[in-house]
């Protein structure tokens, strides 16, 4: 066994985990943070993605030993404590980016790193950024059209005052 420190959506947890444990089965079975879905376990459909670092990866591929001492962020620490939505939550819901929900997580997580490393997204740039993380349901354009929402919501938020984005 391999003693793991994090800190998980803020909060700090040591777990003993089987050296050969994914992330994704230490945050669902050991955390109980299911919100974080298996969808392929080969990196495929990015179902499982979470923010490791502030930066998104898929935690089907990543052993927990190897998020050792890192900063995770699971779909379950990104609203607020009082349950409001965070601006990549809300474009979704507002857009209908979702239909059976599955891949929603993922995908939230994901557009989340993808509007802090590119703040100056297009289309073309989200569909690009968002490419490892698949939905079999939207054909993606409410989807694209949500982060694109979301990425505005976040450049106008980070504007200097008087200023536009």
């Amino acid at each position: 066994m391999s003693l793991v420190t994090l800190t998980v959506n803020g909060e700090g947890r040591s777990l003993d985990v089987e050296p050969r444990t994914l992330l994704v089965h230490a945050l669902r079975d050991h955390l109980g943070l299911t919100g974080t879905n298996i969808g392929c376990d080969s990196s495929s459909c990015g179902a499982c993605t979470v923010l490791v670092d502030g930066l998104s990866a898929k935690s089907c591929t990543m052993l927990a030993v190897q998020a050792d001492g890192a900063e995770i962020t699971t779909i379950e620490g990104v609203a607020e404590p009082d349950g409001t939505l965070n601006s990549v939550q809300q474009a979704f819901h507002e857009c209908h980016a979702l239909q059976c929900g599955y891949c929603t997580p993922g995908m939230v997580m994901a557009a989340m790193s993808l509007i802090d490393e590119y703040p100056d997204l297009d289309e073309a740039g989200v569909r690009s950024g968002l490419e490892g993380n698949l939905c079999r349901c939207t054909g993606y354009q409410n989807i694209v059209d949500a982060v694109l929402q979301a990425a505005a919501t976040a450049a106008t938020a980070n504007a200097p005052a008087g200023s536009t984005p």
